[in-house]
């Protein structure tokens, strides 16, 4: 008689199942949704938290990393919410998810005419098939765990041939030590032009968990212009997921700025649905103390005369962590692909680290593909140069960090969200300049 093998879950693991049969009559949706939870976490279950065997999640082991979960955040958050803005200056329209929830009394929708804006859970409670169409083939526990779990979000629909000009924000809010499970979904119709942001932010010294998803789909010929900035409180997880395909002719441009959290992991998943297609994917990880940011780009090059172009930057300091883990994949009738990856990470600490893990996975021949990787220290020579044109060394350092970031900060395209990403880096090497005097 042979005995079923026993499933050693962790206390987090343990955690999550007990809240999820408590709060699974309470969890917005219909009752197909419902069910769609139930093989969510299912599937969750079945893989367990990632770990360092999870080949994709490798150098971001959230099964040792995560001891604990906080309770869920399942209903609105008090009236007395002030949402900061991470952005001064920059013109857009404001979409405010307070722990998971959308608030319109805290928006700003003005200038967003002829775009639909809604609450997830009215999509949830009318079981719209959307939901989860995106992210149906991605094999990953913290996706699963945001399907079973999702509390809200919002629900963007730009109309064909629209041209939005103010920038449209998903301004992304925890207010206390609750773990939110946020979903959006991003519609952009065939021609429309237009600008997206997301921010996360929170507290700082709550140990609170953000797992957020955002499903998107840009039409034929749509302009897209795409920027996340990651600014969570200092003792938090943030886990964030972008799954986009993108049509005939289609432009999509995309940045990642990575400043927050004490362990925190964004993935993007790139599906290219039209030919000539192109998307140029882009970020910036700046991390400092114990921070641990990973970053995660899988490219799927699936019909032919596509072109993609990705640019990755990372500054270390202190005892932190940086990962990038980059995956292009050209299908069989994928003829005529242009894809190149680069990665390139700055220690200004010996006891920082920086992980890299590029891939190609070319299954056609008619291609262009290549991918490359580099890491070191700021050039001495470089930095003596301007020390000894009198340019202080805290000075010369910011100067030497900001020109290596800029480049993938201003791939992006947009001057507007280039010059606000980039003031943001500066104050960060302010700060760090501070720390060290």
């Amino acid at each position: 008689m042979n005995a079923e093998p026993r499933i050693l879950r962790t206390q987090a693991e343990e955690t999550l199942a007990l809240e999820f049969a408590a709060a699974r009559t309470q969890l917005p949706g219909s009752p197909a949704i419902a069910a769609a939870r139930e093989a969510a976490f299912a599937a969750f279950q079945k893989l367990g938290l990632p770990h360092r065997r999870t080949e994709p999640w490798r150098y971001t082991d959230l099964r040792a990393l995560l001891r604990t979960v906080p309770p869920l955040a399942i209903g609105a958050s008090g009236e007395d919410v002030v949402v900061a803005d991470l952005l001064p200056g920059l013109d857009r329209a404001r979409l405010v998810v307070v722990d998971g929830i959308f608030r319109p009394e805290l928006s700003d929708l003005s200038g967003l005419d002829g775009v639909s804006v809604r609450p997830l859970v009215d999509l949830l409670r009318d079981g719209d098939n959307r939901v989860g169409q995106q992210i149906a083939s991605i094999n990953d526990a913290v996706v699963s765990l945001n399907s079973a779990l999702m509390v809200g979000g919002v629900a963007i629909e730009v109309p064909a041939g629209a041209r939005i000009e103010r920038a449209i924000e998903i301004a992304h809010v925890t207010t206390s030590a609750v773990a939110s499970h946020v979903r959006n979904l991003v519609t952009v119709g065939a021609d429309a032009s237009v600008r997206l942001l997301e921010t996360h932010l929170g507290p700082a010294g709550s140990a609170y968990q953000a797992n957020i998803v955002t499903e998107a789909t840009a039409g034929d010929r749509a302009k897209v212009v795409w920027a996340k900035l990651q600014s969570e409180g200092d003792a938090s997880v943030h886990l964030g997921t972008l799954a986009v395909t993108i049509g005939t002719e289609t432009e999509f441009d995309h940045l990642t700025l990575m400043i927050g959290a004490s362990i925190s992991r964004s993935q993007t998943f790139v599906t290219y649905s039209g030919e000539n297609a192109r998307a140029g994917l882009f970020g910036a990880t700046m991390v400092r103390g114990k921070q641990h940011a990973d970053i995660a780009l899988s490219v799927d090059h699936a019909v032919p005369n596509g072109a993609s172009r990705e640019l990755f930057k990372a500054v270390m300091d202190g005892r932190s962590e940086g990962v990038f883990q980059g995956r292009i994949i050209v299908r069989p009738d994928a003829q005529k692909t242009d894809g190149r990856m680069m990665t390139q990470g700055l220690l200004l600490s010996e006891d920082a680290s920086f992980f890299v893990k590029p891939e190609l996975e070319i299954f056609a021949d008619d291609v262009q593909c290549a991918h490359g990787a580099t890491s070191g220290e700021i050039d001495e020579d470089i930095l003596f140069y301007l020390l000894s044109r009198g340019i202080p060394r805290a000075e010369a350092e910011t100067l030497l960090v900001t020109a290596f970031l800029a480049e993938a900060i201003e791939g992006l395209g947009d001057e507007a969200i280039g010059d606000a990403f980039e003031e943001i880096s500066r104050n960060w090497l302010a700060a760090r300049g501070e720390e060290a005097a």
